[in-house]
């Protein structure tokens, strides 16, 4: 099973797609689709953001050829006009899927945090350092990167019935009575603030 991470934003897209096969975790691909400045004003006007945005992301589909989609599901924000345009990147990526006759699964950056780091306010370093022990070390270009390459390893962890999710990693250990996120598996833990 081949599955694409998508982290959609207005002005940086990061991307990440692995293979599940069997119960092991090949790393494929990861990246970020540069759609403007990331400071100051966009000079380019969102729309055609939102068509390089689906244009990029059209690309990595025809190259790598993914079975699934997975996106996350939109989270409130304190800034409506971020939002709308946050929901406007997703439903470019949603749409770039469909087109594709992709499988599209929506998860939300908590519940990935949670399942990957063992705590749902993880930092995102925190988050990127459980990545690296789950695919080996990788240079990412921008947090979105690995934030997406997040969404496909959590959605690898969900597909895989609860035997095969034991063999995943090495030496990982899940009982019925409690049920360890994949950082704490290999030893790793997120802190939270404030400890």
């Amino acid at each position: 099973m081949r599955i694409l991470g998508v982290d959609p934003g207005s002005r940086l897209t990061g991307y990440g797609c692995i293979d599940l096969i069997g119960n092991q975790l090949h790393l494929m691909t990861h990246g970020t689709l540069k759609l403007a400045n990331t400071s100051g004003r966009a000079v380019i006007p969102l729309e055609d953001r939102l068509l390089l945005l689906y244009q990029g992301l059209s690309r990595v589909i025809l190259e790598f050829k993914p079975q699934i989609l997975v996106v996350e599901k939109v989270f409130f924000a304190k800034n409506v006009v971020s939002a709308l345009k946050l929901g406007q990147a997703r439903g470019a990526v949603i749409l770039a899927g469909a087109i594709h006759s992709l499988i599209i699964k929506e998860y939300s950056p908590t519940e990935i945090k949670a399942a990957l780091t063992g705590y749902g306010r993880a930092e995102k370093d925190q988050l990127a350092r459980v990545i690296q022990l789950l695919v080996g070390k990788q240079n990412f270009t921008t947090p979105d990167a690995s934030d997406a390459l997040a969404l496909a390893i959590h959605h690898s962890y969900v597909a895989l019935g609860q035997a095969q999710r034991s063999e995943l990693i090495q030496h990982v250990k899940i009982s019925s009575s409690k049920r360890l996120s994949l950082a704490q598996s290999v030893g790793f833990a997120a802190k939270r603030k404030g400890r």
